[in-house]
């Protein structure tokens, strides 16, 4: 009887322990107040930002094609010209003698041509009255074609002349702005001297690189009702500050780059005050607008083996992982493609101390706070 009031007595103490352990380990298993966010679907304006090379509509060298002194500058340094402007002047006393020379060749073939014509005449008249045979008169008139075709040689003799007097003037190709002019009056020139270059500024060009998953994204929005949307770019300057003038992309280049996978875009941007120079740099920034998009902040996520997770807390306030597919980043927020839902609650702070399976003491913070403030 003793010994059953003993059994009793442990019986009971042992299901105290258990219960006060079970209490313990419940404790355990329950957090405090963790910090959740909804995962919200918002409307926004997705930026993305690409180093470009800015190159003018056209820019020539500007180089001498034939050799002598340069004679007068008519330009200066950084001004604009107009097409056909007189920009450099040679010495052309040489190139003058030339021309008198040429001409003068092709006056006396044309004279030696006129008697051989004469001769023909004479022979032909000689032949009628057969005084002489027709072989002569073969002879004649083989003599007077190549005097002809000298006196055509002797015109292209002088055609060139004439030409090689005209590069004694270096004329503006186009409309545009005058480079550095690096030699001065005096100088020797020979054929081939760069002397400047001329850039047509009234246009830029800016190229920048996408990647192969943004050249697609870019056809598909080309190809639906954004496409006008979609090739409207800005241009951010050196000194941190928006171009004032909006442009637009022109062109895609055929081949992706063999080493980045990359592509290059070109897009035109006006520059009616030439601010924009051949050679500047830049950031060329490309807008979407995206509707619907599901938010969700970076600070909530955590990678494992290269995939994205969450703790999603569920209607009892139980916390699972869940992964899921980024879309894209936009500042401190993930854009989700997949694996997540518009009201899913997420722990937003703390996941260092969240465990599989635990149950939590939700607090729950203003989406408006966390989105507006972090998307501005």
């Amino acid at each position: 009887m003793h010994r059953m009031k003993l059994t009793r007595i442990s019986l009971a103490g042992l299901i105290l322990f258990t219960a006060c352990n079970t209490s313990t380990s419940k404790k355990e298993e329950t957090s405090s107040h963790i910090p959740v966010v909804n995962v919200v679907e918002k409307d926004i304006h997705l930026e993305k930002i690409y180093v470009s090379d800015i190159q003018a509509i056209q820019n020539v060298e500007i180089r001498s094609r034939i050799s002598g002194f340069l004679e007068r500058i008519h330009v200066d340094e950084g001004k604009v010209v107009r097409k056909g402007q007189l920009l450099f002047t040679l010495a052309d006393s040489e190139y003058r003698a030339e021309l008198e020379k040429a001409k003068a060749s092709l006056n006396s073939i044309i004279a030696e041509s006129k008697t051989a014509e004469l001769e023909v005449e004479k022979v032909k008249l000689l032949v009628d009255k057969k005084i002489v045979s027709t072989t002569e008169l073969a002879v004649a008139n083989a003599k007077h074609r190549a005097m002809n075709a000298k006196v055509e040689e002797a015109r292209a003799a002088l055609r060139h002349a004439q030409t090689r007097l005209t590069y004694t003037e270096i004329r503006a190709p186009y409309d545009g702005v005058i480079d550095r002019i690096p030699l001065k009056v005096g100088s020797l020139l020979e054929e081939g001297t760069l002397i400047t270059s001329v850039s047509d500024i009234s246009s830029v060009f800016a190229y920048f690189n996408v990647s192969e998953n943004e050249y697609l994204q870019y056809l598909r929005a080309k190809a639906s009702a954004e496409g006008e949307q979609s090739t409207i770019v800005k241009l951010v300057l050196s000194d941190g500050k928006e171009y004032e003038y909006t442009g637009k992309v022109e062109t895609v280049v055929s081949e992706f780059h063999e080493n980045t996978g990359s592509i290059a875009f070109r897009a035109r941007f006006p520059n009616p005050h030439n601010l924009l120079k051949h050679g500047a740099t830049g950031k060329v920034k490309l807008t979407n607008e995206l509707e619907d998009a599901l938010m969700l902040p970076q600070k909530a996520v955590f990678e494992i083996q290269d995939k994205n997770y969450v703790f999603v807390v569920d209607a009892n306030n139980k916390v699972t992982m869940r992964s899921f597919v980024p879309k894209t980043r936009v500042n401190d927020f993930y854009i989700v493609q997949s694996g997540l839902k518009e009201g899913d609650r997420v722990v937003y702070e703390g996941i260092q101390n969240i465990k599989e399976g635990m149950v939590v003491a939700p607090k729950m913070v203003q989406t408006d706070s966390v989105y507006h403030h972090n998307l501005l």
